[in-house]
């Protein structure tokens, strides 16, 4: 689920450690609380990231709407987080499974404004190749971050490609499949949102 998928994966990508299974055991024991508070406080940050702190004035997990497992390429049950300012929804991230990046998944969570307009963009797991499709990630470059901003009325559906393509988006040398994959995903979750606005800006409860 997309709050579960955040706070696995907000810390960073990549980070292993290779320890015995008792002192792992130790470990849990006695980090377990801090770990999910810098998860969830890490999570949270790239979240703020896209909906700033001026611009909500409810915690981002308070309010979820649960999609069906098969929305939006998840394979499971995902959740939708809502923006809210004074009592009305002004922004939602939908969590959007593709299938068709280079070496598998690639989990990203949308935001969107509720007038249409993407908050941003940020990508929350993949496995994609380093030095070459990696470049998704914030860390390794600003590629994902020419999406703010964008929508289904200022970027026609032809645009929604990457330039190899015909489109607008820059593809990474040596890598084309990444980013094709991110672009195709993102323009899928706008559609999304267009043909489910009515839902996703209702506000919603906490989850159960």
């Amino acid at each position: 689920m997309l709050i579960d998928s955040i706070r696995r994966n907000s810390i960073g990508l990549g980070i292993f450690a290779v320890l015995t299974a008792g002192t792992i055991a130790l470990t849990q024991t006695l980090t377990a609380p801090r770990i999910e508070a810098n998860k969830l406080s890490a999570a949270t940050k790239a979240l703020d990231e896209m909906v700033p702190a001026a611009k909500h004035d409810s915690p981002f997990f308070k309010h979820v709407i649960t999609l069906p497992a098969g929305t939006l390429g998840n394979e499971h049950a995902a959740e939708v987080l809502q923006s809210v300012l004074q009592g009305q929804v002004n922004a939602v991230f939908l969590p959007v499974v593709t299938h068709k990046g280079y070496s598998g998944d690639i989990r990203i969570i949308v935001g969107v404004w509720s007038n249409g307009d993407l908050a941003g963009v940020r990508v929350v797991e993949h496995k994609e190749t380093p030095g070459l499709g990696d470049k998704i990630e914030t860390r390794k470059s600003s590629w994902i971050e020419n999406f703010t901003g964008k929508s289904l009325a200022n970027t026609t559906g032809e645009q929604w490609h990457v330039r190899k393509d015909g489109g607008e988006f820059d593809q990474f040398t040596g890598a084309t499949i990444t980013p094709r994959a991110v672009v195709g995903a993102i323009h899928d979750a706008l559609e999304y949102f267009q043909a489910n606005k009515g839902q996703l800006l209702t506000l919603a409860g906490a989850p159960k």
